[in-house]
């Protein structure tokens, strides 16, 4: 066993439903104490570690060596049409459209690499994903007109994955887009907006859309999930060190509003009872919406036929200086001042607004033990 990934399907493989997870979680923390990952630094030699803002005492090997989990560097796209031969409906994809281009990631193919160094209408993106702690954030891979390659460490710290740039060798935080050890210790990535949704609503709204393709040059089980039932609600993050906040079950996916001051997190079991809510963030009028869904990639082996969890995001609520209203008329969230409807994406389809684009301000779907974890002081949304 020499990842966290054949850690993960030995349990699976081989033990009942019921235990399965705590085994695999007492495999994946005994590994990690025989493994902690600053013991050889070898495969580092052009990282400052020195430079550093963390306590090295929370890194941890997760199995594969640097890279050993492989970034998609040249990433290859095709049409939604030839997509669909592979990619079923229900199945979730990070969509990102910057300008007039729209291309989906799809999870199947994120969760064997975990990073996509891609360009957008020139625009340098690293489209990531840590399976470990459901985050899925796409950031600007330029710094002081800098363009950055990213790859994997092989590192968790707090059960997310530690990244590196191909250029200076400095460690970086997904989860915050931070740099943590190296000459870019300090320096913060900017997240672009993006949204997890099913690929069947990336089709619908993006007729021209591109998807990635599963010709990534390298073998994997495309469209498995190697870590069955990770997202039970009942179980625990792999490979965490520390407490975990009893605020929300450590594995309850929340969606995420931050400003200077303050974070808001919306439970997607709250927005399951209440899928469409107006409130206030701040001084900011916002919507969340979350009446469309999609499969969970974290479920079931075939991620196809797991689950079906919301697709969540918040927008500002404020059109041309018009402050708006929405509920939600057979599916489809309709603003009261204009009735224009509005799709998931937060694009006016139809009415007098057709065409408008709602502002997303979310940080995206992870699992709350990750939010508390790195961001403890997070306020959570009582409907």
């Amino acid at each position: 066993m020499t990842s966290r990934i054949k850690l993960a399907r030995f349990a699976n493989n081989r033990i009942a439903t019921p235990v399965k997870l705590t085994v695999c979680v007492m495999l994946l923390t005994l590994f990690a104490k025989h493994s902690f990952a600053l013991s050889n630094t070898s495969e580092w030699p052009n990282t400052d570690f020195e430079n550093s803002s963390i306590d090295h005492s929370e890194i941890f090997s997760g199995g594969p060596p640097k890279d050993g989990i492989p970034s998609i560097d040249k990433p290859i796209f095709i049409t939604t049409a030839s997509a669909s031969e592979w990619l079923k409906d229900d199945e979730p994809v990070i969509s990102l459209t910057v300008n007039d281009i729209s291309r989906a990631y799809p999870l199947q193919i994120l969760m064997w690499h975990e990073i996509v160094n891609d360009v957008i209408d020139e625009l340098p993106v690293a489209v990531t994903f840590c399976p470990l702690c459901n985050a899925s954030i796409v950031f600007d891979r330029r710094v002081d007109g800098q363009v950055l390659d990213f790859g994997t460490t092989g590192r968790l710290r707090r059960s997310d994955m530690v990244m590196y740039d191909r250029q200076t060798e400095s460690w970086w935080q997904q989860f915050t887009g931070s740099g943590i050890i190296g000459d870019m210790n300090g320096v913060v990535l900017e997240q672009i907006p993006s949204n997890i949704v099913s690929f069947a609503d990336f089709k619908k709204h993006h007729q021209n859309g591109e998807v990635l393709s599963q010709e990534t040059g390298i073998r994997r089980n495309y469209g498995e999930n190697p870590y069955v039932g990770y997202d039970n609600i009942n179980s625990r993050p792999f490979l965490f060190k520390g407490e975990i906040s009893d605020r929300l079950p450590a594995m309850e996916r929340v969606l995420a509003l931050r400003n200077d001051d303050s974070t808001l997190l919306f439970t997607l079991s709250s927005l399951t009872e209440k899928p469409l809510i107006n409130t206030q963030f701040g001084e900011q009028p916002i919507a969340v919406f979350a009446f469309s869904d999609m499969a969970s990639a974290l479920d079931q082996r075939e991620i196809a036929t797991s689950r079906k969890i919301p697709a969540a995001a918040v927008y500002n609520a404020e059109v041309d200086g018009r402050s708006l209203t929405f509920e939600l008329k057979d599916g489809v969230a309709v603003d009261t001042e204009t009735n224009s409807s509005w799709s998931i994406f937060g694009v006016a389809l139809a009415g007098e607004l057709a065409g408008k684009r709602l502002q997303q301000l979310d940080g995206g779907v992870h699992f709350a033990f990750a939010w508390l974890a790195f961001d403890p002081s997070a306020d959570i949304f009582k409907p």
